[in-house]
């Protein structure tokens, strides 16, 4: 099974949210970018952005496939990792460090009792690959 930090929580969708206070900073789980394959191209969200949960706000595209971020939670963006735009394998090699795809002001706190620990998003990631 793929790495699942114990201190981050987790979406349906397969992305990761480390909180701190209103901010949330979202990526991609190694789980997910481990199914995408090589990263070749990432395209951001815009800095100053409204987003709903559950709106595709960013897009990472791999050798295989190309697929949609979506933010599990709503908020204003506030900052995008201008390094994945010259190394999108950022996400491949750190998922949870360097890889991460954008910061975002929580507008709407109480939805993050909608996100998974990590124990339910290693149930869920294993449930889909069987």
């Amino acid at each position: 099974m793929s790495d699942v930090p114990s201190n981050l929580k987790y979406s349906k969708s397969h992305e990761w949210i480390e909180v701190s206070d209103d901010i949330v900073t979202i990526g991609i789980s190694d789980h997910a970018q481990d199914l995408l394959g090589d990263l070749v191209y990432v395209e951001l969200p815009e800095v100053g952005n409204e987003i709903n949960a559950g709106d595709a706000c960013a897009v990472v595209e791999s050798v295989k496939a190309a697929s949609d971020v979506y933010t599990p939670l709503s908020g204003e963006i506030i900052e995008v990792n201008d390094a994945l735009a010259d190394n999108p394998e950022l996400i491949n090699q750190s998922p949870y460090g360097d890889g991460w795809i954008y910061k975002l002001r929580l507008s709407e706190v109480a939805e993050l009792d909608d996100l998974l620990d990590a124990d339910a998003y290693t149930a869920l990631a294993a449930e889909e690959e069987h």
